[in-house]
């Protein structure tokens, strides 16, 4: 392999705020710690989350470089990595972690993963966090059952393509939300049984719902949109359903009265993947189920598109438009 550079290129902030904010620049190249392996970053995943940070919405020390997911090869070991584990320099990996806006990101080896025979390296990018994430909310969030209606707002995003495409297989029913006439087919696509344009004087969610259910409201609703759909989703809810807020897209969630769950025994939770897939046991076990739903059952990993990492503000204004359809990927 070439030898490491002193410095590189990332992505950092040191305010919060806009696009703006955002600065593409030289930063010097990390050291893995003991426990650590050096990655040389070929594909960067951009999140939502990602948007959270700088903004502020979650508070964090800065300077700071954003990224939370990346894929690539090894580039050195730190000390004290698990002979176990197998590792070892030019490694094709796909892993969970922080500051991966950047040539070379540094990771803890429990949240590194080796990418499989069969699976690209921009699509494991592409497919780990919000993959992840959806198998997470369908099994633990909510244990979704066959013949469950199941409620997916923004059915074409990244997690809720996952989403639609899980519980088809799990055999529920889906109602998929989306943002435009654009979109239906491709919910339709992913698995979605019903979708509605969720545009006023479009489509009507709450009136779908309860026609679909013969009133009685959808087991589950999976809501990474937050603020403007929250209250909504607690009248779609049925009686000892759950409603999983995983995500602030709209902004952050309002607080509200516990008591309103008592009218119908309803649960709110709100879940973050890391909490799931906290242990090595966890991580290695919901991927390898991801994994196999890419390569047996050939699940479609939809990327939006590819963005050099200095366009990082072109991919972050998409994203936050809320007008793209599955992953957003950086590359170095």
């Amino acid at each position: 392999m070439a030898p490491i550079p002193k410095m590189m290129k990332a992505v950092q902030i040191e305010k919060t705020g806009g696009v703006e904010v955002l600065q593409y620049k030289d930063c010097p190249v990390p050291s893995p710690k003991d426990d650590e392996v050096l990655i040389k970053n070929e594909y960067l995943g951009v999140n939502y989350i990602d948007t959270y940070f700088r903004t502020g919405l979650y508070p964090n020390p800065k300077p700071m470089i954003l990224g939370r997911e990346g894929s690539g090869s090894i580039a050195a070991l730190g000390a004290a990595v698990p002979a176990s584990l197998a590792f070892a320099n030019g490694d094709e990996v796909v892993y969970l972690g922080t500051s991966a806006y950047a040539e070379y990101t540094a990771c803890p080896v429990g949240k590194v993963l080796k990418i499989p025979k069969g699976v690209s390296s921009s699509d494991a990018c592409a497919a780990l966090l919000q993959g992840l994430t959806a198998l997470t909310l369908v099994e633990e969030a909510h244990k979704v059952q066959s013949g469950d209606w199941i409620l997916v707002l923004a059915a074409t995003g990244g997690v809720g393509g996952w989403l639609c495409q899980i519980l088809k297989a799990k055999g529920a029913k889906t109602i998929g939300t989306v943002g435009s006439e654009s979109k239906v087919d491709i919910a339709k696509e992913q698995g979605a049984n019903v979708v509605v344009i969720d545009q006023p004087g479009q489509g009507d969610v709450l009136k779908t719902v309860k026609d679909c259910t013969n009133g009685q409201g959808v087991a589950a609703v999976f809501d990474g949109v937050g603020r403007d759909t929250f209250e909504r989703s607690l009248e779609c809810v049925a009686r000892k359903g759950t409603v999983a807020s995983f995500g602030n897209a709209s902004g952050a969630v309002e607080p509200f009265l516990i008591s309103k769950l008592s009218a119908k025994n309803a649960k709110v939770v709100r879940p973050t993947l890391f909490n799931y897939v906290s242990t090595r046991e966890e991580f290695e076990h919901y991927s390898e189920a991801l994994w196999a739903m890419m390569i047996d059952k050939k699940f479609n990993v939809r990327i939006h598109d590819i963005y050099p990492l200095k366009g990082v503000a072109k991919a972050h204004t998409d994203i936050e438009s809320r007008k793209t359809m599955g992953k957003l990927l950086l590359k170095p």
